[in-house]
């Protein structure tokens, strides 16, 4: 798989969701501040809920700019020779399921389909990037999901 282009999966998706972030604050923005949801009473909180949510919604636009920049950082020429930001990792368990990860900066958890291959982007903070930081290919790692142990071996990486 070629990182270059993997990288510029992520980025698009990282700014399509950007995009929907800021659509969401300026609506919650926009209702927060509307003359309908003035205050009737003490007990019309409307106005206030809103509000908080504007605060929230402005939180996460700020959370995925810096998303976005942290993956134009990259360098997708870099081959890593260990699991570290960057890397890209295939790994298998003892069934012989196959996946493929992405060590990124943040954005832990997106999911992008790149020639029909699904890649997972995990950070070192998960507990699958903690047990794969600075791992080799042919090292096992061990985790428990759902209460259940299972065995991971690292098949490539770069």
């Amino acid at each position: 798989m070629n990182k270059s282009q993997l990288l510029a999966a992520i980025i698009t998706a990282l700014e399509s969701i950007h995009q929907n972030a800021k659509a969401a604050a300026k609506r919650a923005h926009d209702t927060a501040t509307d003359d309908e949801n003035i205050a009737e009473n003490k007990y019309d909180t409307l106005a206030l809920e809103a509000a908080y949510l504007a605060q929230g919604q402005s939180v996460r636009v700020a959370q995925c700019a810096a998303d976005v920049q942290n993956f134009k950082q990259l360098d997708s020429a870099i081959n890593c020779s260990k699991v570290t930001v960057g890397a890209l990792v295939s790994i298998i368990d003892e069934q012989g399921n196959q996946k493929t990860l992405f060590m990124g900066p943040s954005a832990g958890g997106l999911k992008v389909t790149l020639n029909g291959q699904e890649v997972v982007v995990i950070t070192p903070s998960s507990p699958i990037g903690k047990e794969l930081n600075q791992r080799q290919v042919g090292d096992e790692v061990s985790l428990t999901l759902g209460g259940k142990p299972i065995v991971y071996e690292v098949l490539a990486l770069s």
